[in-house]
């Protein structure tokens, strides 16, 4: 698909992230719609809600990537050590710091956890080429 990209984009942008982008479109849509649900619906606490509905997304995450995306034969255990450590950082630096201080100055949920989205993407990306699925 990348090769198909206009402007000469085909010689810049890797591969891994034009399927990085797909496959964490595709989590972070099951992300909000699981947030929506837990605590949108079901009135679970904030924190709590997006703690679930993360997790669930970046365990699907994790195994289309893998698969999909950085084709990694790398031994399971020391590779998922690692995205747990990546995906902590994460949680904790973006998802947890980002939205609910956005939550708390006043802003939509749904619109700080897309804001706090934004900015874990660059981050998971980087961790993900570089870090956990390194060559």
């Amino acid at each position: 698909m990348v090769s198909r990209l206009p402007w000469g984009l085909d010689r810049v942008v890797p591969a891994t992230f034009l399927g990085f982008a797909l496959i964490n479109s595709c989590t972070f849509a099951i992300d909000l719609i699981l947030l929506t649900a837990l605590h949108g619906w079901w009135g679970m606490p904030l924190p709590i809600a997006v703690t679930v509905a993360y997790a669930c997304a970046f365990g699907l995450a994790y195994l289309g990537n893998r698969t999909l995306n950085f084709r990694s034969h790398a031994a399971v255990g020391p590779q998922l050590t690692v995205y747990v450590i990546v995906v902590v950082i994460n949680y904790l630096a973006f998802i947890l710091g980002v939205s609910s201080l956005l939550s708390a100055i006043g802003v939509e949920y749904h619109l700080a956890r897309i804001t706090a989205g934004a900015c874990e993407a660059v981050y998971m990306y980087c961790a993900m080429r570089w870090v956990v699925f390194r060559r």
